[in-house]
């Protein structure tokens, strides 16, 4: 499924937080969305999805909540579970969008195998740790089995090895014809496994969107970031690195009174 957005506009107090965000995904797409906090990343996708009230278009917005609910799956930042629900009836929720009740047992224990939580399936979710619980979060997500997902900062909390795990399903994904939109706060992850990123800025515009190598240049990280980075070559093919700010110029010396 794709994502059409035209003109969309998010107001709070009398303040704009998403500004005139006109986009366009197709189908079969992994997308990260980008921008320092404050951006409005999440307010973005929460505006897309129909979840706050906004001004514009979303094609997905447009759709009747049960027509919606099919059509794309949803991970919000928020990870809190208030009770002790086992992980495999929690990730069992997510199927409560599909009307097919035979799918259901093949899809969560698929999605529990691809996030590795199979062995905490009779685990109460108030016991997990953090990271664990985000791959519980993630597997109920890919049990819906959506052809469009959003995910507001999926890979938080994940130790190195699951960050990059989870970021290459989603690219498999993609791959298989699904979409995927993702707002990621490593830019490493982001130029590594996307193949287009939208990069937002101040006032909830959209500064640049394109392949990551168009996007994460030294003037648009400064402008908008206030850091530095580059692509370098590796065995592996190139990985986008972040680098502290360049030093500013030392103010010039004061003059020296006894020098004529």
């Amino acid at each position: 499924m794709s994502l059409s957005l035209r003109d969309l506009t998010v107001r709070r107090d009398g303040r704009v937080v998403v500004d005139r965000v006109s986009l366009n995904v197709s189908q079969g797409s992994f997308v990260g969305l980008i921008g320092p906090n404050g951006a409005g990343k999440t307010t973005l996708m929460r505006a897309a999805l129909g979840l706050i009230a906004a001004e514009g278009f979303s094609d997905l917005a447009a759709l009747p909540p049960s027509r919606r609910a099919r059509r794309a799956a949803w991970l919000p930042q928020a990870r809190e579970i208030a009770w002790p629900i086992p992980v495999e009836p929690l990730v069992r929720l997510g199927r409560r969008t599909d009307p097919d009740r035979r799918a259901d047992t093949p899809a969560v224990a698929e999605a529990m195998a691809a996030m590795e939580v199979t062995h905490l399936r009779d685990r109460p979710a108030t016991e997990l740790s953090g990271g664990e619980l985000a791959r519980v979060l993630i597997a109920r997500l890919l049990a819906q089995r959506t052809p469009l997902i959003l995910a507001d900062e999926p890979v938080a909390g994940l130790d190195p090895a699951h960050q990059f795990a989870v970021m290459a399903l989603f690219q498999r994904l993609a791959g298989q014809g699904r979409t995927v939109i993702a707002s990621i706060h490593d830019l490493t992850l982001a130029a590594r496994f996307c193949e287009r990123l939208v990069l937002m800025g101040a006032g909830g515009r959209i500064v640049a969107d394109g392949p990551p190598a168009q996007v994460l240049t030294p003037e648009r990280l400064q402008q908008v970031f206030g850091v530095g980075g580059s692509f370098l070559p590796t065995p592996s093919g190139p990985v986008f690195v972040t680098l502290p700010p360049p030093p500013s110029s030392p103010a010039p010396a004061p003059p020296d009174p006894a020098d004529p």
